[in-house]
């Protein structure tokens, strides 16, 4: 049983060949058999996961044992919630791309199984320095596809979404080997070790800024979010679903397993900084997706206020804006996909995503109307949907934690329906225009992709225990550690 995570992580990587033997037009289904693979066993894994707070299916051998390093991967509750996100997604991301053409087939399909590698290798490594190569593994493929199949300003775009994360990343690495050098001889990157570490509060601060920094660039916090609304922009579809759904929960998650267990005292000295931070994103965010006036930036705008809450719930260091953290990262990643694929769909066929030359589209495309308000109402957290119990537990986290920031943190809900009713007021409703006289309605492969999320968007929010229950022990152990550091601060 302890290889099935290996498996899990080199899988998709193993199946690149396959794309390269196949007649081209094969390529996709190979690509999405893969995928379909992946997300098979993580249902195995799911079914023979016990609710504990212990790391299951742990396989742990030397690397380069000469340097303390090993191939230490497992998961737990909290890496589960990740690893069923990104194999739940990763079906549809290359669904998504079934009716378009595409040039250099194989090798962009290559590049999403390799960045569906790196992403699960990153929620299942437990040794620092394996975390930190699969980390940066998964900018590599996602620079390439955003360079060579992105829009017109794709260069400089990627450049600085490259320039940004690259940034983060060696900040986060000289933390990792800072923590390292602290480990009894021979040293060691296993998470463990840092956890056992006895740091000064001057160490664990550094350490805290160090680790804070390299995962707030990826979520990304404000005013660490340059990058994102142009990347999502000039991103092909494909990117923007894999950047949205997964790729920016890698910092979310980072924060939760790495940050909380090993700096408990820095966390300590610091959060509110950090909430502070998150509540500003919120207002700012949301108050600069009311001007846009590009459909596709408004989302990505949208994205930074949701994840600014979610950074300010998981500091209010309590088991209810834990847990609302993780399970909102896995909502957002479905919405956000979902409201992405929107605008995709309608680019694809007017060629525009200025929210001035379109409406009237429920006329032509009612399906992909319902389908349209379905994520809408689970982005700005609609009873029954799931970014309302997400939203519901991170503001009680944070209430508890600090009525003030939870005032501030709620006007972003207030502000997250105006620009999200008022965007589908503009695209959807009203006449028809010559923009949109021949719009036409959803492919099946759309409707299989906006139907999948649809369905996840209303069972978690029917029954969020689904998922609550399997990460709420590891969690819990987490906070045990802040029990003692509560009672004195």
């Amino acid at each position: 049983m302890s290889l099935i995570t290996a498996i899990l992580i080199f899988f998709p990587l193993a199946s690149i060949p396959i794309l390269y033997l196949v007649k081209q037009e094969h390529v996709k289904m190979a690509s999405l058999a893969s995928t379909l693979v992946s997300l098979v066993l993580s249902l195995f894994v799911v079914l023979n996961f016990q609710i504990i707070p212990d790391t299951q299916f742990l396989l742990d051998y030397w690397w380069i044992e000469s340097l303390g390093i090993s191939f230490k991967v497992g998961i737990d509750g909290i890496s589960l919630l990740m690893v069923l996100l990104t194999n739940f997604l990763m079906p549809l991301v290359v669904i998504s791309n079934m009716n378009r053409d595409q040039t250099h087939v194989r090798h962009y399909h290559a590049m999403i199984l390799a960045t569906q590698m790196a992403f699960i290798g990153v929620f299942t490594s437990l040794d620092g320095f394996l975390f930190y190569i699969f980390w940066e593994l998964s900018l590599i493929p996602m620079y390439f596809i955003s360079l060579f199949w992105g829009k017109e300003r794709r260069i400089p775009v990627t450049f600085k979404f490259f320039l940004y994360t690259l940034t983060g990343s060696l900040i986060l690495l000289v933390a990792l080997i800072y923590l390292y050098l602290q480990t009894p001889a021979p040293h060691s990157f296993d998470i463990e070790a840092f956890k056992n570490l006895n740091l000064s509060l001057a160490e664990q601060s550094l350490i805290f800024w160090g680790l804070f920094l390299g995962f707030a660039i990826k979520v990304p916090l404000f005013p660490l979010h340059g990058w994102l609304p142009d990347t999502h922009t000039e991103a092909p579809t494909q990117g923007t679903l894999l950047l949205a759904g997964v790729m920016l929960k890698m910092g979310i998650y980072g924060v939760i397993r790495w940050l909380l267990p090993i700096v408990p005292e820095g966390v300590m000295e610091w959060k509110d900084w950090a909430i502070t931070l998150g509540v500003i994103g919120i207002i700012y965010a949301s108050c600069i997706a009311i001007v846009q006036k590009d459909f596709k930036r408004l989302i990505a705008f949208s994205s930074i206020g949701h994840l600014g809450l979610t950074i300010a719930g998981i500091f209010a260091l309590n088991i209810q804006g834990l847990q609302g953290g993780l399970l909102q990262a896995v909502n957002h990643g479905i919405t956000s996909v979902g409201l992405f694929f929107v605008a995709d769909i309608i680019y694809d066929r007017m060629h525009t995503r200025e929210i001035s030359k379109l409406g009237g589209i429920v006329h032509k495309a009612p399906t992909m109307a319902i389908f349209f308000m379905i994520m809408l109402l689970g982005s700005i957290g609609l009873p029954l949907t799931n970014g309302f119990v997400g939203e519901f537990l991170l503001f009680l986290g944070l209430y508890q934690y600090n009525v003030w920031f939870t005032a501030v943190a709620g006007l972003g809900i207030i502000l997250g329906a105006v620009y999200m009713l008022r965007s589908y007021q503009r695209v959807m409703l009203g006449e028809t225009n010559s923009h949109t006289e021949e719009f036409t309605d959803m492919l099946m492969s759309e409707k299989v992709v906006l139907g999948a999320l649809a369905v996840a968007v209303f069972a978690i929010g029917i029954y969020p225990k689904m998922l609550l229950s399997y990460a709420e022990p590891a969690l819990v152990q987490i906070l045990e550690q802040y029990s003692t550091l509560l009672t004195l601060n």
